[in-house]
């Protein structure tokens, strides 16, 4: 269908057309307002700047479209194909997204607030700066995804694919992450205060310079991880294994500590209460790879605090 025809149906009061095949068609900065497009064909085209609000485009073809800055609030994409697609600050607050295929697509800085984004297929897609706040993304693909920067509290992560993501300088204030696995995963510069990780895999995990005020990691797995300069004032470490874990220059006040493993773990300049330093001194065993310290030294603990 030619555009100059759409849009004159369009003005016309015409909002039903579904299946229509939009291939590598103009519509940038069109109105197209509560429109049902349902199965279109919009490979490539171009949707920048849009007006799509409360449009359904569920199982629509987005393959390689623009829609960078495109206003979709409250619309629907379920099932809809976006592989590859640019969607770079497009607005999708409250949209739904369930099933929807994004792998590849850039979504930087794009708004999902709200959305629901159930069992979406993300993977690999770059997400910097991208705004997630209390989306649903139960069991949504974001295996290999850049979220640098990207806000997600109040976000509902459960049961999500999230092998090799990077979230540095993420916010995930006040998610509940118990159990989850982020094995090896960049969290550098992120913001988790008041989190819960609890019994959660974070073996070779990067948290430099986090900040963790106040987090639960009780039981969590955090071999080898790397939480030089992190803030955890007020955390939860209890039962937790730090065993080769660096925790160089992080600031453990008011830290909860009791059953802690420690074996092989790095503490050189670390912010310690005196009482909680002379406890792991009592537990301190083997020699740190980090920097091939003793862990008792690293911790300075003296002859009379054998373990």
């Amino acid at each position: 269908m030619e555009v100059s025809y759409l849009l004159k149906l369009y003005q016309a009061g015409q909002r039903e057309f579904v299946g229509v095949d939009l291939r590598g068609a103009n519509l940038q900065g069109v109105t197209l307002v509560g429109v049902d497009l349902t199965g279109a064909n919009l490979m490539g085209a171009n949707l920048s700047r849009a007006f799509l609000t409360n449009t359904n485009l569920s199982e629509a073809f987005l393959n390689w479209a623009n829609l960078s800055y495109t206003k979709f609030s409250g619309g629907i994409l379920e099932d809809a194909d976006l592989t590859k697609a640019n969607l770079t600050g497009a607005f999708l607050v409250k949209s739904r997204c369930t099933k929807a295929k994004m792998s590849g697509a850039a979504l930087s800085h794009a708004n999902f607030c709200g959305a629901d984004l159930q069992r979406a297929n993300l993977c690999g897609a770059s997400l910097q700066g991208i705004n997630l706040r209390n989306a649903n993304l139960h069991r949504a693909n974001l295996s290999w995804a850049n979220m640098s920067g990207a806000r997600l509290s109040g976000a509902d992560l459960t049961g999500a694919f999230l092998t090799g993501i990077n979230l540095k300088g993420a916010f995930l204030n006040g998610l509940n992450l118990q159990g989850i696995d982020l094995n090896g995963v960049n969290l550098s510069n992120a913001k988790l205060s008041g989190t819960n990780l609890e019994e959660a895999n974070l073996a070779s995990a990067n948290f430099s310079a986090a900040k963790l005020r106040g987090v639960s990691l009780s039981g969590a797995n955090l071999t080898g991880a790397n939480l030089s300069g992190a803030f955890l004032k007020q955390a939860n470490l209890n039962w937790s294994n730090l065993s080769q874990a660096d925790l160089s220059t992080a600031d453990l006040s008011d830290t909860h500590l009791l059953g802690v493993k420690i074996e092989g773990a790095e503490f050189t300049n670390v912010k310690l209460p005196e009482a909680a330093r002379k406890y792991l001194c009592m537990v301190a065993s083997g020699k740190t790879p980090w920097t091939q310290k003793e862990t008792r030294e690293s911790l300075q603990c003296s002859q009379e605090e054998c373990p």
